[in-house]
């Protein structure tokens, strides 16, 4: 790998699968990796209400909160109110969402690797409406 400037312009902005996302959520790729990097980097910004799917990573994942207000739930704990500047360590294989509150957008940037057999996230079913409403800590 050479070392190299990733310009503006060489990152497409595309809407977020409706199979993996709730409501509408942009997806900007900031960092895809090449040999031997195994790190992606990709901003996702979310509309009010626009979530992840409950999901897993491989290897973990590492949110940054660049702006608005998010919600973020680990499997089996509380729902958590993020804002900028908070960073999110998500460990290897934790079934987990995150995403805009109701009425605010929120813009994060998601740092996550694929393991030694190229995997890295495990999509799996939407949140439901009780888990994305119930009010976070």
């Amino acid at each position: 790998m050479k070392p190299r400037i990733v310009r503006a312009s060489e990152t497409k902005t595309k809407i977020a699968p409706d199979d993996l996302f709730v409501g509408q959520v942009l997806q900007d790729q900031v960092f895809v990796p090449e040999d031997p990097s195994r790190l992606r980097v990709t901003r996702v910004t979310f509309t009010p209400g626009g979530r992840t799917n409950w999901h897993a990573h491989a290897v973990g994942q590492i949110l940054y909160v660049l702006s608005g207000v998010g919600r973020y739930q680990m499997d089996g704990g509380p729902v958590e109110e993020i804002r900028p500047g908070d960073t999110v360590v998500i460990p290897p294989n934790t079934r987990h969402w995150h995403g805009a509150a109701p009425d605010q957008m929120m813009c994060h940037l998601a740092l996550s690797e694929s393991d030694d057999q190229g995997n890295a996230t495990d999509w799996l079913e939407p949140v439901s409406e009780g888990d994305y409403t119930t009010a976070p800590n």
